[in-house]
């Protein structure tokens, strides 16, 4: 081997500067176990809010020291910004796709415009997004120009107004503006990630990452360490729309007469339904509560009084009009929408707006407010006055918002608070679309343009109120399309199953390479180790994001990077065998090998590749260790095993033996007719084949909710639960389709549902855990509140443990990705194939070979899914294992066939006795490398953690199906197709 100090010399900086990176990772851990222990000395586990109390202390201890000196080249705080970044999966935390809304952004350009014809356009391409791959933007174009008639895109009333006027004027044909406003559309949403950006910087997570999703106006967030869920939510969702208007007072008689004419139409209205519908719901203590005060004011019942009914005077001194239930406000808010309400609103207050307030945690009321609107519904200020805001405590010493206007600002605020005064009216500041405040003006005008929200607030919910408007509004809406949230407690929980499975292959690995090739097995586990460094040390460098998928991909390189050594251990076995001296066979041995570990990593570094570009989330990063590992591998193997070796035969007196005593000779002289018993196998192959597509096509696949959309809640309880039982009750509560199963010990389940998996919002989100709760609050020990139920809390041990939303158009997106991924890793390694090996044939038996093996996979998925004990559900995971079943396959495949064209191109191919001869003399490599890597994956079914069993079982299925493809299936359709061609030896 030449240059062996340069490659020396590599291989020590490389492994240096790995240690060196992985370091940060140590010293963090470190300095946080240090944090934990500092808190737990400092409180006692009886105290109330004990978990809370403890996080604090630790965030206070690791702020106190970030800064200070640690082994003289770093610290705390730049330690955590260089540290293996972990995944949701093992840290826990929010993963969320975010739509942008297009139609939002179009609105706004045509500035709300009232034109039939955009507004139908915009109703069209809504409709034909439900179903359609194409982009909201090009449907919204299409739909315009199907029903435009002589309108125009460039019409006054669209795109040709004041605000895009330096751009688009009226003689612009559709062809000439669609162009600008795909431009104005690119920038709202650049506007939109760099707004989400600030805000999450704000936020104090440690590591998060954001990024945009291409040109579809979808931005991914990742909030790894995240714990308060719902204000993570709030943070990425909220579109920071501030506003400030003026507030009719509670002695309006205007207003009054409208909510006693409103409640008379709401009866003729809401009559049919009420006879066609008997409820006999009971009554909950606060609407038994308001109907006793709502008899006393109007002495009707309020069953009988639809609006009147659900509603009371606010109280003496207030800015709101009236109080409703919380629980009612979403009622209330539709009737004072519909339009035949509003047509009864007097003229002097035709243009009111209702508002109700933000109301504070666990509020069983909320007040409503009447704001003072305009014939184009528009603020008397909007937050984009605002300059500065900062969280503060106000005079009383509670958290509050304090804001400061620019000059516009400060002159239209002077004039609002001077109106206010004057009509002894009060100030609504409205914060999408919520009250936060509404306070009176008791001094005359306020002048110099500051302005203060208050509220029940807490010290974060202030905080995060003056980060989003600081950060500035959103220009459109953000809906949460996709979600991800896992609990801290389970994060931990899969750190310990990756390790765990990770020593335990590691260890099998280092014994069975020395238990087989005596000192030379030795070397190549030093090489071995020295991978696994490099490895993380290179995913440290990267910035990359290791996941549990991740380990499971490390852990298989571990399985696979066994591969290259067995290669050149039995090779070197082969020239040793031919008579040549140790130096001559080491050096052939290592040269005759490097085809075959070349081929095999290329093919399954190129499905690792498909897998990483349709991938997402821990799939792609079990892609990128994928990758990673196989790069590695091939230098350690290559290089680090051929410089020990040669090192160690160099001295005299040394004798390698690459067997030992109970090795040696094994699979030695083989001579099985395999393609004599290739018409055995093909009826095998084909019954299996034939009742896994049968299955396929009547019972089908479990498909997860990454397919068909949905959400689903890993549920944790102390004792074990029936999930019948548990379905049973929640088709009642979300209607058919809810599944529930065991997920593990007999104490977890999974639910999946369907309910609302087209509305969006977080409102709804919180429904749904909020009937969760409550249909399973008798499940659950005595005492167990909303918040340590739902997914976040620390160190938890019941309640939802994760969480994953998947709207539908993601869920069609992902099926998409995953069709392609299949056809293009197919299509890729045919190629490759074609290319190295230069006959059609040999493309043909390989991707054959794959095609048999997924067909077996599906169908044996198809066949056991509803009786196996864990989960075996088809989704992004499974497609994953479905690419490393392909390309394990090929590898398998490959190796064989570089080594029938060696002989071949030796020996001719002697009706097939040459083909034997060579599956013979690869039997060893691929039993060895299958039993290697069986055993490791066995380790992470076993140890890693039940969300990747499922996922290892397809795997271990794929590696049992692909070792004996690749001999019974790749090569003789190979062979039989080119039997015609080959006719004699010289073929």
């Amino acid at each position: 081997m030449q240059n062996k100090g340069l490659i020396k010399l590599f291989a020590l900086l490389f492994g240096l500067v790995s240690i060196y990176q992985l370091s940060y990772t140590f010293i963090t851990a470190k300095v946080e176990s240090d944090a934990e222990k500092f808190a737990i000395t400092q409180i006692s586990e009886a105290e109330e809010d004990y978990v809370a109390k403890r996080e604090a202390l630790e965030a206070s201890y690791l702020d106190s020291i970030g800064g200070n000196p640690i082994l003289g080249y770093t610290s705390y705080e730049d330690a955590k910004t260089k540290e293996l970044n972990k995944g949701l999966d093992l840290k826990g935390g929010i993963n969320v796709t975010l739509q942008i809304s297009v139609k939002d952004i179009l609105k706004g350009l045509a500035n709300n415009t009232k034109n039939p014809v955009f507004n139908k356009a915009l109703a069209d391409a809504e409709e034909a997004s439900k179903s359609s791959d194409e982009t909201y933007l090009n449907l919204f174009f299409d739909a315009f120009d199907a029903i435009k008639g002589d309108t125009k895109l460039a019409s006054p009333d669209i795109f040709a107004n004041k605000g895009l006027s330096d751009v688009i004027n009226f003689q612009m044909t559709d062809d000439q503006v669609k162009p600008i406003i795909r431009t104005k559309i690119d920038e709202s949403i650049v506007s939109a990630f760099e707004v989400l950006r600030k805000r999450i910087d704000g936020f104090g997570v440690t590591q998060p990452n954001i990024q945009r999703e291409g040109n579809s106006g979808r931005i991914l967030v990742e909030l790894p360490g995240a714990k308060d869920v719902a204000r993570a939510q709030e943070l990425l969702s909220s579109t920071a729309q501030l506003e400030f208007w003026e507030t009719y007072p509670q002695s309006n008689q205007s207003l009054g007469r409208f909510f006693f004419d409103a409640n008379e139409k709401l009866k003729e209205i809401l009559e049919p339904e009420e006879e066609a519908e008997v409820e006999t719901k009971p009554e909950s203590e606060i609407d038994s509560l308001l109907s006793d005060v709502a008899q006393d004011s109007i002495d009707t019942a309020p069953q009988s009084n639809p609006l009147l009914g659900k509603i009371i005077p606010a109280s003496p001194g207030s800015n709101a009009i009236a109080v409703v239930a919380v629980t009612d406000t979403a009622e209330v808010g539709a009737y004072l929408k519909m339009p035949e309400i509003r047509r009864l609103l007097p003229a002097d207050v035709q243009f009111t707006k209702f508002a109700f307030e933000k109301p504070p945690k666990d509020a069983e009321v909320a007040e409503l407010y009447a704001l003072k609107s305009n014939r184009d519904n528009t603020p008397r200020i909007s937050g984009d006055v605002v300059s500065d805001a900062q969280d503060v405590f106000d005079q009383f010493n509670k958290p509050a918002v304090s804001m400061t206007m620019n000059t516009r600002g400060a002159k239209l605020w002077e004039k609002l608070t001077g109106d206010a005064f004057n009509n002894q009216t009060g100030i609504a500041i409205v914060l999408d679309n919520k009250v936060y405040t509404a306070p009176g003006v008791s001094t005359g005008p306020i002048s110099g343009g500051r302005s203060e929200i208050t509220g029940s607030f807490t010290i974060n919910e202030t905080k995060d109120i003056a980060n989003v408007l600081r950060a500035g509004k959103l220009p459109a809406s953000a809906e949460i399309i996709q979600s991800e949230v896992v609990g801290p407690s389970l994060g931990q929980e899969a750190i310990d199953s990756g390790f765990m499975s990770f020593m335990i292959a590691m260890a099998f690995v280092l014994v069975w390479m020395i238990f087989y090739y005596g000192k030379a097995g030795a070397f190549a586990d030093i090489a071995l180790v020295l991978n696994i460094i490099l490895i993380f040390g290179v995913l440290t460098s990267l910035g990359a994001v290791l996941t549990l998928p991740g380990i499971a991909g490390i852990v298989l390189t571990i399985g696979m990077s066994v591969d290259a050594n067995v290669l050149i251990f039995e090779r070197i076995k082969e020239e040793l065998d031919r008579g040549k001296g140790k130096a001559q066979a080491v050096a052939d041995g290592f040269s005759n090998a490097l085809s075959s570990i070349l081929d095999a990593n290329i093919t399954t570094g190129l499905t690792a590749i498909i897998l990483f570009i349709f991938g997402s989330g821990p799939i792609k990063g079990f892609a990128t260790t994928l990758l990673i590992g196989i790069v590695t591998s091939l230098f350690t193997a290559i290089f680090i095993t051929r410089l020990l070796v040669d090192w160690y035969i160099s001295k005299k007196g040394r004798d390698l033996q690459f067997s030992t005593a109970a090795t040696k000779g094994l699979f030695k002289n083989m001579n099985i007719n395999f393609l004599g018993k290739r018409k055995i196998a093909y009826v095998i192959s084909g019954i299996l084949v034939t009742v896994g597509v049968v299955s396929l096509f009547t019972t089908g696949l479990q498909q997860g909710v990454d397919f068909v959309g949905g959400r689903s809640y890993q549920v944790r309880f102390e004792q074990a639960v029936s999930p019948s039982e548990i379905a049973s009750e929640l088709n009642t509560v979300f209607g058919s389709g809810t599944n529930v199963k065991t997920f593990g010990d007999a104490n977890q389940i999974k639910i999946t549902t369907p309910y609302k998996v087209d509305v969006e919002g977080i409102e709804v989100d919180a429904e749904i855990q909020d009937k969760l709760y409550n249909a399973l609050l008798k499940y659950l020990p005595d005492g167990t509140s909303f918040e340590d139920f739902t997914v976040g809390a620390s160190d938890k041990a019941i309640g939802i443990m994760q969480s994953v939303k998947v709207g539908p158009t993601i869920a069609d997106d992902i099926k998409k990705n995953a069709f392609l991924a299949i056809l293009g890793s197919l299509a890729v390694v045919f190629l490759y194939i074609l290319f190295r090996f230069r006959k059609w044939q040999f493309s043909l038996g390989a991707v054959m070979a794959v095609f048999h093996d997924v067909l077996i996979v599906l169908g044996i998925f198809s066949l056991t899914g509803a009786i196996m004990p864990f989960n075996m559900e088809i989704d992004q995971a499974f497609i994953a294992a479905i690419l490393t079943v392909i390309g394990y396959s090929l590898n398998d495949t490959v190796v064989v066939f570089d080594r029938i064209r060696e002989i071949i191109g030796l020996k001719g191919w002697n009706n097939g006795n040459n083909v034997n001869e060579a599956l013979n003399s690869t039997l060893s490599r691929t039993l060895n490398t299958s039993l290697t890597t069986l055993i490791v994956l066995l380790a992470i079914f076993v140890f890693g953690g039940e969300s990747l069993r499922g996922f290892m079982f397809a795997m271990i299925v794929g590696v049992l199906v692909g070792t004996y493809s690749s001999v019974f299936i790749a090569t003789p359709i190979m062979f039989d197709s080119l039997k015609k061609r080959i006719g004699s030896d010289k073929e």
